[in-house]
């Protein structure tokens, strides 16, 4: 029997101490729940189901490589995953680039003609994209002007209508001239790789916030970052670290089997072996899983957490002998091939490269034997990439999410809860939940803040200043 976290000797006053909460997954919002709750001075213990912590966002051993399960990134305007970062004193590792600039290779078109480059200038918004958008060589002048009118009228947009998500994407974006080429050129180019889904299966509400805040808000908020070393080194070892100066107990192989309310307030939740008693319990786990976990009379209609769908995300892993890249990423349009990034140096690899291929919306490939894959995409790099004709491929693997987000479909903001539920002291978090984002680590880390502050309210314990500073930098 236990009654929640130890406290860090010397950190906690008997009136905190009498205040505990159980956080149940450790992926981002997790990590995030618990991370703000001790620092408020709440007693934490953190239960998290596999053997490390990271969700999602992980990476595994495979011979001398360190491999992440699937190539993350995200944005300056994500400023709570940012702010996440520096919690964990992780920032350095995850640096973002100076400028936007995205290489785009078109395979339709001869070889010396094939790339083309979304960059921005040091301008206002939307001069900020103006000549990139002028000088790209996929589109036409015609489709190039199109965009221009379609992506002034996506700024005109109220992402507080409610109506936006009802709507698909797709649709809306031939209603206001945008050609099948532009769709695929530019708009699915960066839509697939944030949303998961291609433009005419998302909803417009979703991929309006995508655009009007990655594209259209400020001149730098594009510009992408990602980790320059394995995503277990920022989201397992440093989030524990974190974790452990804050003196959050976290316990790996720890899988909850129930949640249950006590007569007096509090809350029961059970691991085998323990009942660990505590005023608050954050449920930051898949919908799935909180659906199996959520007590009678949490939610007034639970069952809409498991019509949130999912959407799958393959990634296909090749080991050169030799450098066949020079570029540390780039998109692709003419091939199934969609983002390819360098892993080499963050893998640990000593000699060759290591190509990494994210292929998002992956429902037609995600199931299909590694053969077939790479039957599928070896030749399409070869295309793409005339220094890996000669080369010689020392490995060939594929990782595969099948739930790897929510489908952001028309009418799947209506599904997602908040972080509140109808039973006292019970929260939820993950990036399915509403935070008005996408699937990304952004949602993620968002839902883990606002399950935080809503506890804290209840608990009556004051918000963390520095937690809530991202708000402001947004």
């Amino acid at each position: 029997m236990s009654d929640g976290a130890r406290p860090a000797p010397g950190q906690r006053t008997p009136e905190s101490a009498a205040r505990g909460a159980v956080v149940i997954g450790g992926g981002l919002a997790g990590i995030t729940a618990a991370l703000a709750l001790a620092d408020a001075g709440v007693r934490v213990t953190l239960l998290e189901g596999r053997p490390r912590l990271g969700g999602l966002a992980f990476s595994f051993q495979r011979g001398e490589l360190t491999v992440d399960n699937g190539q993350h990134v995200y944005l300056r305007c994500c400023t709570a995953y940012r702010w996440f970062l520096d919690r964990i004193e992780g920032a350095a590792l995850a640096p973002l680039q100076d400028r936007l600039d995205v290489p785009v290779v078109d395979l339709a078109k001869p070889e010396g003609r094939r790339l083309g480059r979304l960059r921005r200038d040091p301008l206002p918004v939307p001069l900020h994209l103006g000549r990139s958008l002028a000088a790209y060589p996929h589109l036409s002048l015609a489709e190039r002007a199109s965009v221009g009118r379609a992506a002034l009228a996506l700024k005109g947009l109220d992402l507080a209508d409610p109506t936006l998500d009802t709507q698909d994407f797709g649709s809306w974006l031939a209603a206001h001239g945008q050609s099948a080429r532009a769709i695929e050129a530019l708009w699915d180019l960066v839509g697939v790789a944030t949303l998961n889904a291609v433009a005419g299966d998302s909803s417009l509400g979703l991929a309006a916030m995508v655009f009007k805040t990655g594209l259209l808000s400020d001149p730098g908020a594009a510009d992408i970052g990602w980790a320059h070393v394995p995503l277990g080194e920022l989201h397992d070892r440093l989030a524990r670290r974190a974790l452990d100066s804050a003196g959050v107990r976290t316990e790996v192989r720890s899988r909850v089997t129930s949640v249950s309310a006590m007569e007096n307030g509090g809350w029961c939740v059970e691991v085998p072996g323990e009942r660990i008693k505590t005023d608050a319990v954050v449920l930051a786990v898949p919908q799935r899983e909180a659906y199996e976990l959520l007590p009678p009379g949490a939610l007034d209609a639970p069952e809409r957490l498991l019509e949130i769908g999912t959407a799958p995300i393959l990634n296909v892993h090749v080991v050169y002998d030799r450098k066949v890249l020079v570029r540390p990423f780039f998109a692709a349009l003419g091939t199934p091939v969609q983002w390819v990034f360098d892993r080499t140096h963050a893998s640990g690899l000593r000699s060759g490269q290591y190509l990494a291929l994210s292929q998002s919306a992956a429902q037609d490939d995600i199931d299909l034997p590694v053969a077939e894959l790479r039957a599928r995409y070896v030749p399409e790099l070869e295309k793409l990439l005339p220094g890996t004709r000669g080369a010689v491929i020392e490995d060939f693997f594929v990782t595969r999410e099948r739930t790897a987000t929510f489908a952001p479909t028309p009418g799947v903001g209506r599904l997602r809860p908040g972080a509140r539920t109808k039973a006292s002291g019970l929260y939820l978090a993950g990036a399915w939940t509403a935070t008005g984002w996408p699937a990304t680590m952004e949602s993620a880390v968002r839902s883990g803040v606002s399950a935080a502050d809503a506890a804290l309210r209840a608990l009556g314990r004051p918000r963390p200043s520095r937690l809530f500073a991202f708000e402001e930098a947004a």
